[in-house]
C-alpha cells in the first residue's frame, strides 16, 4: 500500500512539474499579455498628447478639426488647419503627422488612409510617398515587435486556425518571402493588421518583413497621395479608387511576383 501511494504522489509531483514547464515554455498568459498591451498603448497615448500639446496654438473654432481624421470631413478640416501652419512651422506639422501615423500602424488603428490622402494635400509628392512608406514600415515593425513580445498567446486564442493556414503558405515562399511579402501589400488577400500581428509569431524574418511592407505599400500609398492632391473635391476614401488605380494596382502585383516566376525557371531548366 505504502508502495502505490508512493507512486501515486511521484506521477502527481511528475505531472505538476510537467504542467509547469509546459506553462512556463508557453510564456506569459493571455491575461498578462492584454495588461502589457494596454500599458504600452497608455504610454503611446501620453507621448501622443505630448506632441500634439507642443504644436503651435490654433484658433478656438480651429480645435475641433485638431483631431485624428475619421473620414473624408475631417481630413478636409484637419489639411485647411494644417496648411496654414505647414509653411512656418514645417517641421512641427510633419513630425505631428510622422508621429500619429506610427502609432495608427503600430496597434492597428484604423485611420491612417486619410493620413496617407491629407500627406498628399500637405507636401510635396516625393516627400509624402517617403514619408508614408517609412511610417507604414516603421508602424507595422513596431506592430511585429509588440506581436513577438506578447502575440503568441493572443494569435493561438483568436486566430490560430488562419495563422495556421497562412503559415504554410509563408513556408512555400521561404525562398522568396521578400517578394511575398511585397505582394501582400499591394493585394487585399490578407489585411495588413493580420499580417503585423501573426508575422513574428509564425517565424516571418523581420529584414523581409520591413523591406517587403515598404515597398509592398508603395503602390496603394501611390494612389491615396495622388488623390490628395484634390483632396478638396473628394467627398469619401471610395473616391480614391478608381479604374485606373486598380489597373496599376494589379500591375505592381504581378511585377513583384516576376522575379519569383523567372527564378523558379531558371531552377528547372538548370536542374
Amino acid at each position: 500500500m505504502k508502495n502505490g501511494s508512493a507512486k501515486t504522489k511521484n506521477a502527481k509531483k511528475a505531472a505538476k512539474e510537467a504542467n509547469k514547464k509546459s506553462s512556463d515554455a508557453g510564456g506569459i498568459s493571455t491575461r498578462n499579455a492584454i495588461g502589457i498591451l494596454v500599458i504600452i498603448f497608455i504610454f503611446s497615448i501620453l507621448s501622443l498628447v505630448c506632441v500634439y500639446s507642443c504644436f503651435p496654438e490654433v484658433e478656438e473654432s480651429e480645435k475641433q478639426y485638431m483631431k485624428l481624421p475619421r473620414d473624408i470631413e475631417d481630413a478636409k478640416h484637419l489639411g485647411v488647419v494644417l496648411s496654414r501652419f505647414k509653411d512656418k512651422y514645417f517641421v512641427e506639422v510633419l513630425g505631428g503627422v510622422f508621429i500619429t501615423y506610427i502609432f495608427l500602424q503600430t496597434f492597428a488603428i484604423p485611420g491612417s488612409i486619410f493620413l496617407s490622402i491629407l500627406s498628399g494635400y500637405l507636401f510635396p509628392f516625393y516627400l509624402a510617398l517617403t514619408l508614408v512608406c517609412f511610417c507604414s514600415a516603421t508602424g507595422a515593425t513596431l506592430c511585429y515587435l509588440l506581436s513577438y513580445l506578447v502575440g503568441t498567446k493572443l494569435v493561438n486564442r483568436f486566430a490560430k486556425e488562419r495563422a495556421q493556414a497562412w503559415a504554410k503558405k509563408v513556408n512555400e515562399h521561404k525562398n522568396n518571402l521578400l517578394n511575398y511579402i511585397i505582394f501582400l501589400r499591394i493585394t487585399p488577400f490578407l489585411p495588413n493588421w493580420f499580417i503585423n500581428i501573426t508575422s513574428p509569431v509564425i517565424g516571418v524574418p523581420m529584414g523581409p518583413f520591413f523591406f517587403g511592407t515598404f515597398l509592398g505599400v508603395a503602390p496603394p500609398s501611390f494612389v491615396a497621395i495622388q488623390a490628395g492632391t484634390t483632396l478638396n473635391q473628394l467627398t469619401s476614401s471610395s473616391d480614391t479608387v478608381s479604374l485606373n488605380s486598380i489597373l496599376i494596382l494589379a500591375a505592381f502585383a504581378v511585377i513583384s511576383m516576376l522575379p519569383v516566376v523567372f527564378k523558379q525557371r531558371l531552377q528547372k531548366k538548370f536542374s
